[in-house]
């Protein structure tokens, strides 16, 4: 099954750039392939006793050939620009752990990392023309950058962003939140759940106001084309 998964898929190849999210794409990929525990530990395999079974003959041929393949989904996960810095790495947790201290950066770095995603966090402000799904997205894409370098920025604190930057088109439905619920425990998905189902209500009733508007243009100049008509003959 392994095997199968490994010469169907495909792993995210790593360019240089975003390590913390190529990361975690990697890891998982390796755990759907069965390769994790050859990258993660690192150990010789053991000998074969003198009169070995078919089974234990198996069983080393196979975990043998688990450490090349891990080696080689590694070797087809990095560009080629990466690939002559690992070339001369013997096995896949040494190729794991050059990469790791290679981008990964130290305390510091990742510290300023995080730092800065939090300033840029603070400073976003939803737009009048923009909707809610497209400000939470911006907003948790943000959020999720934080959460893969290791800090922990909790929903409740993408709630409270989401609430005191809202434009004053949604005072009304917060208030009715406010009326029905206590924000301070309400969760992320049904906040936007309900600004979203706000928008949706708010837009419905906008295009049949247009509708009707329209359509009671086109009855009075009904009416005036049949009163013009009447008076011709």
């Amino acid at each position: 099954m392994a095997s199968n998964m490994y010469s169907l898929a495909s792993p995210p190849v790593f360019t240089g750039e975003n390590y913390q999210m190529w990361v975690v794409r990697m890891k998982t990929y390796l755990q759907a392939c069965d390769f994790w525990d050859a990258v993660e530990q690192e150990h010789e395999s053991q000998p074969l006793p003198a009169d070995p079974t078919i089974a234990q003959i198996r069983n080393h041929c196979e975990e043998r050939a688990r450490k090349f393949k891990a080696k080689t989904c590694l070797y087809s996960a990095v560009s080629e620009a990466i690939f002559p810095r690992i070339i001369a790495l013997d096995t896949a947790k040494q190729i794991w752990n050059y990469l790791q201290e290679e981008f990964h950066g130290n305390e510091r770095i990742i510290q300023m990392q995080v730092l800065n995603l939090r300033r840029e966090f603070e400073m976003q402000k939803m737009k009048e023309t923009e909707t809610i799904r497209d400000f939470s997205d911006r907003l948790l894409s943000i959020v999720n950058k934080v959460r893969i370098l290791g800090e922990n920025l909790l929903d409740k604190r993408v709630v409270e962003k989401i609430l005191v930057t809202l434009p004053e088109r949604f005072e009304s439905k917060i208030s009715s939140l406010e009326e029905s619920k206590d924000l301070s425990k309400i969760s992320l998905t049904e906040l936007l759940n309900a600004l979203q189902a706000q928008e949706t209500k708010k837009k419905n009733t906008t295009r049949g106001v247009h509708g009707r508007s329209f359509s009671s243009q086109n009855a009075c100049s009904e009416r005036r084309q049949r009163q013009k008509e009447d008076q011709q003959i």
